[in-house]
């Protein structure tokens, strides 16, 4: 229903006031302003696999926040043919922090499992040493 009407309230503001658009793009019009220029962070990447009972393991993930960041982490854990029971999503700043409870055929993730999963985490977080402009 919130939904609804958010985008019944952006359509009218397109049609009757498209001078808006571009300021309702950059979420100008909420008071948001898109930085001047790109920010750039430098946050280790840390990916932690514990044991969360019999039945399923804790996966810990902290790396600097992007876009697209829960769908790529969601597509490699699933690449693993790991299940995700539940997730505790969190942002702080330009931190993701984030949980995950999974677990590999209705058991937690043994030792070389874990591995595996934490080394191809590692491998797709990590921070890109070539900027795109260089090339």
């Amino acid at each position: 229903m919130l939904e609804t009407i958010r985008l019944t309230i952006i359509n009218n503001l397109l049609q009757y006031h498209p001078e808006s658009s571009e300021k309702l793009a950059m979420g100008e019009f909420f008071g948001i302003k898109a930085p001047e220029k790109k920010v750039d962070v430098d946050v280790a990447t840390h990916v932690i696999v514990q044991d969360d009972g019999p039945k399923r393991s804790m996966l810990y993930i902290e790396t600097a926040d992007r876009p697209g960041l829960l769908l790529e982490v969601i597509k490699i854990i699933t690449d693993v043919n790991v299940d995700v029971e539940s997730a505790e999503i969190d942002t702080e700043g330009l931190v993701a922090k984030d949980k995950f409870h999974v677990s590999y055929r209705g058991a937690k993730l043994n030792s070389s499992l874990s591995q595996v999963l934490v080394n191809c985490l590692r491998y797709y977080l990590r921070r890109p040493e070539t900027d795109e402009d260089s090339y």
